[in-house]
């Protein structure tokens, strides 16, 4: 750790507890949408696996639902997609003991997020948490044009920090788009398991495994 200058994270599930504000953003659009109806446990684990852990584009996911749930009132696209960008922000949550370990690691090094996803999300959910002073360098994939696992968003970090990609150690969920994206360009990695399996062939070797970020207070 001697060389190294810069600490950036990933948001989703790395920062900000995903599963916790998606499936939290569910309940909300069940009590919305779905209140003529006594049993909504069926459509809140459809819209679960539907979502693919976030992964899946907005827009289709709820083209999907609007085909297949049992609407009272069939709204349109847009009320739905607006909903999802208010409500979705409102219910973010950090994922257990976040704000300390990204303040005990500031007082040693820079701090940084590269997060894919939409700019108004993003910051909408940097912001509900009120983050964003604890961070050195925010890039957000829509913002930038590029997106994980290109290269090109990783140097855009390092160049924006005036740092060699030794000097930075990169922490995130995706074993493609995080570790093995930030690998590729020479920085060290730190894995955050969480629902994302490790992919079969990825060159990456993180320098540490975790499931919680509480274990970066001994590790950095």
């Amino acid at each position: 750790m001697n060389n190294i200058k810069a600490i950036i994270f990933d948001l989703d599930n790395t920062i900000l507890d995903r599963t916790s504000t998606f499936r939290s953003f569910t309940n909300s659009f069940l009590r919305s949408y779905f209140g003529h109806l006594e049993m909504t446990q069926d459509i809140f684990d459809r819209i679960i696996h539907l979502d693919q852990d976030g992964y899946k584009d907005k827009q289709e996911l709820f083209s999907e639902l609007l085909e297949e749930l049992p609407w009272r009132v069939k709204p349109l696209i847009t009320e739905l997609l607006d909903f999802y960008s208010a409500e979705y922000v409102r219910n973010a949550v950090l994922m257990e003991h976040a704000r300390e370990v990204v303040q005990h690691i500031r007082k040693k090094y820079k701090t940084g997020l590269i997060t894919n996803g939409k700019t108004l999300i993003q910051y909408g959910k940097i912001d509900h948490l009120g983050i964003r002073n604890e961070f050195d360098l925010i890039i957000v994939s829509e913002e930038a044009g590029i997106k994980k696992p290109d290269p090109r968003i990783f140097k855009l970090a390092l160049k924006q920090l005036e740092l060699k990609p030794e000097e930075c150690i990169y922490i995130g969920d995706h074993p493609v788009n995080d570790i093995e994206g930030a690998s590729k360009i020479g920085m060290e990695t730190i894995w955050m398991k969480v629902n994302q399996p490790w992919k079969n062939g990825l060159k990456a070797k993180p320098l540490h495994q975790i499931d919680r970020l509480s274990a970066l207070l001994k590790l950095i």
